[in-house]
C-alpha cells in the first residue's frame, strides 16, 4: 500500500505539472476542470504504474529484500561470532585456570617429594651413623676385652715369674717381701695404665 502511494505521488506530480501547463489557456482559471486532460492523465498514470509494477517494482523490492536479508544475516553472523568468541574466551580462561591449578599441584607435589627425599636421606644418614657408632663401640669393646685378656695373661705370666723368683730366692724373707712388693707395684702400674 505504501508503494502504491509513493508511486502515485511520483506519477501524479509530473501529471499535475502537465495539467497546470495545459490549463493555462487564455481564458481559463485554475479551478476549471477539464475532463479530457484528466482522462489522459489517468490513462498515462495507469500505464506507467502497470509498467513499473511489471518491470521495476519486483526487482527493486527483491533487491531491497535481499539487502535486508543480507543485513539480517550479517547481524546474526556477528552475534554468532561474538557468542562463539565469548565462549572460546571462557574456555581459554578455564583452561588457563586449570593449567595454573595443575602447575600449583605439580609444584606442591615436587616440594612434598623433595621434603620426603630429604627426610629419607637424613634418616638413612642417621641409621648409617648409628650403625657406624655401634660397630665402633663393638670394636672398641672387643679391643678392650683383648687388651684386658692380654694384660691378664701378662699378669699371670708375671705372677708365675715372680713366684718363681720368690721360690728361688726363698732364703731371705725380707728379700721375698721386697719381691712381692715390687711385683704388686708393677701390677698396680699396669692396672692404672689400662
Amino acid at each position: 500500500m505504501r508503494r502504491f502511494a509513493y508511486t502515485a505521488l511520483l506519477v501524479a506530480s509530473p501529471a499535475a505539472a502537465a495539467l497546470a501547463q495545459a490549463a493555462e489557456p487564455q481564458h481559463g482559471s485554475l479551478t476549471d476542470l477539464r475532463f479530457n486532460v484528466m482522462l489522459y492523465t489517468l490513462i498515462i498514470f495507469g500505464i506507467t504504474y502497470w509498467l513499473l509494477s511489471k518491470y521495476a517494482f519486483g526487482p527493486i523490492t527483491a533487491s531491497v529484500a535481499a539487502r535486508e536479508k543480507a543485513l539480517e544475516d550479517a547481524i546474526e553472523g556477528a552475534k554468532r561470532d561474538r557468542e562463539a568468541a565469548a565462549k572460546l574466551l571462557e574456555e581459554h580462561r578455564s583452561q588457563l585456570e586449570a593449567a595454573r591449578g595443575e602447575a600449583q599441584k605439580v609444584i606442591a607435589d615436587g616440594r612434598a617429594v623433595a621434603e620426603k627425599m630429604r627426610h629419607d636421606l637424613l634418616e638413612q644418614t642417621r641409621q648409617e651413623q648409628q650403625g657406624m657408632l655401634e660397630r665402633a663401640q663393638r670394636e672398641i669393646a672387643s679391643e678392650r676385652d683383648k687388651a684386658v685378656g692380654q694384660l691378664r695373661r701378662e699378669a699371670i705370666h708375671l705372677a708365675i715369674a715372680g713366684a718363681g723368683r720368690v721360690i728361688e730366692a726363698n732364703l731371705d724373707s725380707a728379700k721375698n717381701r721386697a719381691l712381692v712388693e715390687n711385683y704388686l707395684s708393677s701390677i698396680g702400674s699396669l692396672e692404672v695404665t689400662s
